[in-house]
Parts: structure tokens; C-alpha cells; sequence
């Protein structure tokens, strides 16, 4: 009786934001901050948290090799190691300060439009562009970047430029794209606090969802409801930029997978289209081991979140009033209590601040794959991304040296990422033009305390 009491106090002693992943959220504000465990894990899941780490840093390499357990790199393939686009366990960059080429953390998926508004993969290339290849393999090409200036004013004045992004693809190894092609670049988010969010109450997410908009408040908010080839049924997407996995297990099996070129009984054939013949050649099977798959989402799972930071300062309270104002919360759902049915006792009935609601939303034309109404991503249509969370975003800088943010990293900071909010939220950006300068800054102060 008097244990249960100390847990419940112990508890609610973390029930508040300066928190965000409650009793689980580290003290630590350095480089290594979006690298610890949850405070809390104990025994046997720090010593599984240590060797999921491990394989997650690990750079894979070419089969066989003397280490056979971290071998089956390829054939194709975005990168050597999870880490690579992962850094720290923060957020790639994605894009590079000038014209040139992509940042290895950003990827693109590839689909075509057919004429009865289906869409496919590109026959040649699959799914998601692989730019490397291992020895005797060609990569499938280079991704460049060339940025158009697009500028603008705040309601006070004040000139700001953004910088729009235009992808080109050249060195094609098999051959042009097809004409209708979308490609949709997607960069490495971070880690912080993802087994907290699996843990959250499917029904939670649901109710906040309105995708006839039918409270007429201009935001709608719908789940991308995912065939998991786990459950074998349909089910909730909380995972990656279209909210196109269901759990850690499925986004990371699917990541090594697509990324790394790494087989798993989730996906044991390797993605080389019928036209890349080295690539059929060099086909492994079973490059890593169920057990150590689940070691790695064990990893993932376990992840913190900082402490919220500059607590109790007049800027920050007022940017957080300023952005409930504007009604950002609407999508970026401030605070849950987690589920109590993980095998994690750290992960249940915590009260937590990721600051999204996990659904789709329309960004509008400039953040759009395509214009069209085309399905990318199970449900997910092309011009839908899921709200991502904004804890530990003010970090991001201290962990990875750079402060790009949306999903190709083309907002080189807050106030840039809030000024690419269109379709949905183009409400709350509008507000946001017409604030002042001292309230955009407060604004800013606010998501950098997060």
C-alpha cells in the first residue's frame, strides 16, 4: 500500500510540462540529450536499450563478411547505419545552405499517377529512390537541389524570404522517370519519446479526428489507417511523415528495409526491380534476426525527451498564449496520458507533451507531393502530412548543429517553418503575419522551449 502510494505522488510530481514524457524525461540539455533512456528503465530493459543502441549505430556492410552479424548492407541503398540519417538520435538537415546535392538524411519516395488516378511505383526504379549501391550494383542516381526565393511581408512591415526547393534527378542508372512521377522527399525526424508515443490510447487520437471538418473550424484531421502485416489488420498509423506505420517494430523493420537494404522476416525480399539485374544478383535474405530487430525497437521504445527548458520566463508564457491563440494546438494537441497495457511500467500512465495530434492534414500546394488528390501512402493522400511532435525541437540545434525543420528540412528555423504552413493551417499563419515583432519572437521562445 505504501509502495503504490509513493508511485502515484512520484507521479503526479512529473504530471506538468516542464516534463514532457513525464517521470521518463532526462535532465540532460547537451549533445547527448535525445540519447537517453527513459529515467526509470531499470535492468534488464537498459542492458536490451544498450544493444538495440548498438545496432542502431552500427554501419552494416556488404555480405559475407567476417561479422555476419551486421552484414547485408544493399544491394541498393540510402545509407550505411540508422545513426547516419539519425545523428544523436536527433533530425537530419536534409537540404544544404546552397544548390547542390541532398543531405544523405533526406530520401524520396517515388510513386506514378495512372490515368484511373491510382498511383503505382515506378517500374524501373520501385518504390523509394536508393542512390548507392554496394560493389558491383549501380545506385539509382543523384538527388540535387535548387532553391527558388520566395518572399514576402509581416503585417508590420518586415520582409521575409524563404527558399523553395526544386529537385532534379541526373546519373539516372536505369533510364528517365516516367512523366508523371511524385516524388516525395521525407528527412530523418528524431527520436525523442517514441515508445511513449506508440503507448498512447488509439481512441485518444481518434476523437480528435473531424475529416468532414464538420465543427466548421477549417481544420479537419483524419487517420491513416494502416494495414499492419503484424496484427494482419487494419490499424492506427502513428509512425513516419504520412503516418504510414503502426508500430515501432513495423516503421523500423520497414526503415531498415528501404533504407539500409536490410531483410527481416517482416521484409524478406530485397526492393531490386526487374530491370537491375546486379542488383537481383546480390540478394540476401535474413540480414537481421528477429531477436535483434526486437532489441533495436526496444531501443526506440525506451528514448526520453529533455526537460522543457526556460520555465516560468514572461517570453515563453506569452509565445505559449500567443500560440494558443492562433489555434496551432488544434493539430499540435498539447498533452495525453499514456496506456497502462505496455510491458514497460515507464511507458504506462504517463502524462505527456508531444504537442500533436498524429492525424493527417492538408499543408496545402507549396508543402504538397503533387496538387492532386492521389493516395501516397495507404490513405494518406499527397498533399497529407501527419502532425509531427514539436517536443525537444528546440534541441535540435545543440544535437545535430542546425535548425532546419519541416519535412525536407527547406525551413532553416521556427519562424520559417510557421510561414510554410499553408492549407489547414493557413488560419493560424495568417495570425501569425499579423503579429509583432515581439510576438513572433515570443512565439519562436516558446517552440524553442520545447
Amino acid at each position: 500500500m505504501h509502495v503504490l502510494l509513493y508511485l502515484l505522488l512520484s507521479m503526479s510530481a512529473f504530471a506538468n510540462e516542464e516534463f514532457p514524457a513525464g517521470a521518463g524525461s532526462t535532465s540532460d540539455l547537451s549533445v547527448g540529450a535525445f540519447s537517453h533512456p527513459l529515467s526509470g528503465a531499470r535492468g534488464q530493459e537498459r542492458r536490451d536499450f544498450v544493444l538495440g543502441n548498438s545496432f542502431f549505430q552500427s554501419v552494416w556492410v556488404t555480405s559475407p563478411s567476417s561479422t555476419p552479424i551486421r552484414d547485408g548492407l544493399g544491394p541498393t541503398y540510402n545509407a550505411t547505419s540508422c545513426t547516419a540519417c539519425h545523428f544523436k538520435d536527433g533530425r537530419g538537415r536534409g537540404l544544404p545552405d546552397q544548390d547542390g546535392k541532398v543531405d544523405i538524411s533526406l530520401l524520396f519516395r517515388l510513386r506514378v499517377k495512372n490515368a484511373d488516378g491510382s498511383v503505382s511505383e515506378p517500374e524501373n526504379y520501385g518504390g523509394q529512390f536508393n542512390p548507392q549501391g554496394i560493389a558491383g550494383v549501380p545506385g539509382e542516381g543523384d538527388a540535387f537541389v535548387n532553391f527558388e526565393t520566395v518572399t514576402g511581408k509581416f503585417s508590420d512591415g518586415e520582409v521575409y524570404e524563404l527558399k523553395k526547393p526544386r529537385y532534379t534527378f541526373i546519373n539516372l542508372a536505369f533510364g528517365a522517370f516516367p512523366k508523371n512521377t511524385i516524388f516525395s522527399p521525407r528527412v530523418g525526424p528524431q527520436m525523442s519519446g517514441l515508445g511513449l508515443i506508440e503507448n498512447i490510447k488509439e481512441e485518444d487520437i481518434l476523437k480528435q479526428a473531424d475529416p468532414d471538418d464538420l465543427d466548421g473550424d477549417g481544420i479537419s484531421g483524419r487517420p491513416n489507417m494502416v494495414y499492419s502485416i503484424v496484427e494482419r489488420k487494419k490499424m492506427l498509423g502513428r509512425f513516419g511523415w504520412k503516418a504510414g506505420k503502426a508500430s515501432l517494430l513495423e516503421q523500423n523493420a520497414a526503415a531498415f528495409h528501404g533504407d539500409i537494404g536490410i531483410t527481416s522476416y517482416l521484409h524478406p525480399e530485397e526492393d531490386c526491380p526487374l530491370v537491375q539485374i546486379d542488383c537481383a544478383k546480390k540478394r540476401t535474405q535474413d540480414d537481421i534476426s528477429p531477436d535483434l530487430l526486437g532489441k533495436v525497437t526496444i531501443y526506440t521504445q525506451l528514448l526520453s525527451v529533455p526537460v522543457k527548458r526556460d520555465v516560468g520566463s514572461k517570453s515563453v508564457e506569452n509565445g505559449k498564449a500567443l500560440f494558443m491563440k492562433m489555434n496551432c494546438q488544434s493539430c499540435h494537441t498539447p498533452s495525453y496520458v499514456t496506456g497502462t497495457n505496455s510491458e514497460f511500467e515507464i511507458l504506462n500512465n504517463q502524462t505527456i507533451y508531444p504537442y500533436s495530434d498524429f492525424l493527417l492534414h492538408d499543408m496545402g500546394d507549396e508543402l504538397a507531393d503533387d496538387v492532386g488528390a492521389y493516395k501516397n501512402e495507404e490513405d494518406a493522400g499527397t498533399r497529407e502530412w501527419r502532425t509531427p511532435p514539436l517536443w525537444g525541437l528546440g534541441l535540435v540545434q545543440v544535437v545535430n548543429g542546425h535548425t532546419r525543420l519541416m519535412h525536407d528540412g527547406r525551413a532553416r528555423d521556427f519562424n520559417e517553418a510557421i510561414l510554410w504552413h499553408g492549407g489547414e493551417a493557413q488560419k493560424s499563419r495568417h495570425k501569425y503575419l499579423n503579429l509583432t515583432k515581439k510576438e513572433r519572437d515570443d512565439v519562436v521562445a516558446f517552440l524553442k522551449s520545447l
